[in-house]
């Protein structure tokens, strides 16, 4: 993680902040604080934030002011970096721009995982993440009450309609699956309607996805499945919604949005010197 920070820092630096560099000798010390300008649940404060600072300059001493996983409320001050202005100030917008999007997340995450309280239900991520930031994006998923989904597509089987339009059925696709596939690994099918939920139950399939079904149709692929499979609910989720989707039986709620369309909370960073 240092190494890809490093390289964010290269990025956004380029050949020095001309600015900072003009402004302030290289021996001025101050202190940086990241004040948050609304009500949000924090992520990124504990580890994220203090490796930014400390990668550009391991002289920076930081001070996270809350923990990741709390709420925090508008004016409270979140986190402390202390060290020379030039690298508090050169390092600003990274760490910023890391926390402010891993608060959003957790936030948005927060936000769904309230919305099935009570239930018996997971609220999980995708892989629709930002390239790059995929590891910390699913960190903020968890600091949300969330749950991951496959970090790659290493990590487990999902047959989704490409596949298995490619091998002419679900039971081909399976059947390919299970004698080439490591044993170890469950396989997870998506399915549109309740023939495919069918074939799929014939095929001992160990996680079943409704994708883009209406509650009274997942209502019916759940009494279907009778617990035989796991079931995932995915497609058109949001928090108007949820709460129909959970109480239809489902086991999981994979949320895209939770990565790609969280808003970044509002942060400042104020330096005194």
């Amino acid at each position: 993680m240092a190494r890809q920070l490093q390289l964010f820092l290269e990025e956004d630096i380029g050949l020095g902040d001309i600015t900072t560099d003009s402004v302030f000798p290289s021996d001025q010390e101050g202190q940086a604080v990241f004040v948050a300008k609304e009500d949000f649940v924090v992520a990124g404060i504990n580890d994220i934030a203090p490796l930014v600072f400390t990668t550009r300059n391991p002289q920076i001493t930081c001070v996270s002011l809350k923990k990741d996983g709390e709420t925090v409320h508008s004016g409270e001050r979140i986190f402390s970096a202390q060290g020379p202005v030039r690298d508090l100030l050169s390092a600003e917008r990274v760490a910023l721009n890391l926390v402010q999007r891993m608060s959003g997340i957790a936030t948005l995450t927060a936000a769904f995982v309230h919305q099935v309280e009570g239930l018996p239900v997971r609220i999980i991520d995708t892989r629709k993440t930002t390239p790059g930031l995929r590891a910390i994006e699913k960190y903020s998923v968890r600091v949300g009450g969330g749950y991951n989904h496959r970090f790659s597509l290493a990590d487990g089987i999902l047959l989704k309609d490409n596949h298995i339009a490619a091998c002419g059925s679900i039971t081909k696709a399976v059947q390919t699956l299970r004698d080439k596939a490591p044993h170890t690994l469950k396989i997870e099918v998506e399915t549109e309607n309740l023939a495919q939920v069918e074939e799929c139950l014939a095929c001992g399939v160990e996680i079943i996805m409704l994708d883009n079904m209406a509650p009274t149709l997942m209502c019916q692929a759940v009494a279907l499945i009778r617990k035989r499979a796991l079931v995932e609910a995915s497609g058109g989720v949001n928090l108007a919604n949820v709460r129909e989707i959970a109480e239809t039986g489902v086991d999981l709620i994979s949320v895209g949005a939770l990565t790609h369309s969280a808003r970044a909370m509002d942060i400042s960073m104020r330096l005194s010197v």
